[in-house]
């Protein structure tokens, strides 16, 4: 359920997002690039309110960046000839089981981007917030022309974490996996 909201390239993402790429902590360089804060966002394709709404979104970023698009040249290039930020992961990641039936978009940032829980509250745990958790994102679009790259990107404003998820990276907790064991298990006595 995407918020409508008054600025045209923002967006809220539905509750089903799920986050991928989880790097909202400390910014890190990717490419010799500048350091950054990024996250993959992994939109269910039956969230047609949030894909409407990215979609929107990226068509405002377009009109609203026409002259950064522009650049030297005579005319704006079509939205359909340049790079968009929302893609298939049916198409791009067909052997990834967590982008089956999902669209995703890549968000980064300059700055830390602000995490709460559901309840608003402000998350301080690291490990609370990981790869295959579930959640909102408020994101903005906007156009850039790099090194003749044009293209719309999205940037990364503040994470809602909703619920845990299965994580992504194969790694588990220790709670998890000592939580079957009792004392009565010890070896030592």
């Amino acid at each position: 359920m995407a918020k409508k909201l008054k600025n045209p390239t923002k967006v809220i993402t539905g509750p089903e997002t799920r986050w991928s790429y989880v790097n909202v902590w400390e910014p890190k360089s990717l490419n010799n690039g500048p350091e950054r804060y990024s996250i993959s966002l992994i939109i269910p394709k039956t969230d047609k309110e949030t894909i409407d709404a990215v979609n929107a979104a990226t068509a405002a970023a377009h009109e609203n960046g026409a002259a950064k698009l522009r650049g030297n040249g005579r005319s704006v290039p079509p939205l359909s000839a340049i790079k968009t930020p929302l893609r298939d992961g049916d198409v791009e990641r067909p052997d990834d089981e967590a982008y089956a039936n999902s669209y995703f978009l890549n968000a980064n940032a300059n700055n830390p981007p602000g995490i709460v829980d559901a309840n608003c509250k402000p998350i301080m745990e690291r490990s609370e917030v990981y790869s295959g958790c579930y959640g909102r994102a408020s994101i903005t679009f906007y156009a850039f022309n790099s090194n003749g790259n044009k293209g719309i990107a999205c940037g990364l404003n503040n994470l809602q974490k909703l619920r845990n998820g299965e994580p992504l990276d194969g790694h588990t907790r220790a709670e998890d996996d000592f939580a079957d064991f009792d004392d009565e298990d010890d070896f030592l006595d």
